[in-house]
């Protein structure tokens, strides 16, 4: 069975965000044909065209990062009904400079998690919008819109809820096999 090489982003910066628990428990839930590792975006300066000659290491560590994985999911909350300006920064980092967007031809998968009843899925189809600009082929079945409630995740990351479960499994499940189909088509290019 081959292991694919995911890499994640946690949209929030927070570390008690529950988009960062909801990251714990899909790293938990992974299927074996899928390790997961994530990619920080903490660190990254605003993004400015200028430094686009002179990338700053940060900057450079994304883009590398990017680079070792052979997909990327995006964990994020709903910011004012859109996503976080530090995950939209980190994409903006990842597309520069012109002619060398890490995500072209990067099968890619978005989840959130929010209070709300209808989870992050205004965020989510900003998000997809942008993805589909930077070339990034994306799952958009199964969409995962979790409506977080007290208790749903514990601090690590275990599930509580076995409903909520058996959801996330299924939606790795289907990501690892959207990732297989999409790397069929779009092999990795050669460096």
């Amino acid at each position: 069975m081959t292991t694919h090489e995911v890499g994640y982003f946690v949209g929030s910066l927070s570390e008690e965000s529950i988009n960062r628990t909801l990251s714990k428990s899909l790293v938990r839930l992974a299927p074996p044909s899928m390790h997961l590792t994530e990619i920080p975006i903490r660190d990254l300066p605003l993004y400015n065209r200028d430094l686009d000659g002179a990338f700053p290491a940060e900057a450079t560590a994304l883009k590398d990062a990017i680079a070792s994985v052979q997909a990327v999911l995006f964990v994020t909350p709903e910011y004012n009904r859109s996503i976080p300006g530090a995950l939209k920064n980190a994409i903006d980092w990842a597309s520069r400079p012109w002619g060398q967007n890490s995500l072209a031809r990067k099968p890619s998968a978005v989840i959130g998690a929010s209070p709300g009843a209808i989870g992050t899925a205004v965020a989510q189809q900003h998000l997809k919008s942008i993805l589909s600009f930077c070339n990034s082929p994306q799952m958009n079945a199964v969409e995962a819109y979790i409506q977080f409630k007290p208790g749903l995740f514990t601090p690590d990351g275990e599930v509580t809820d076995e409903s909520t479960e058996v959801f996330l499994r299924d939606y790795l499940e289907e990501f690892s096999s959207f990732i297989a189909r999409v790397l069929t088509v779009l092999p990795p290019e050669e460096a």
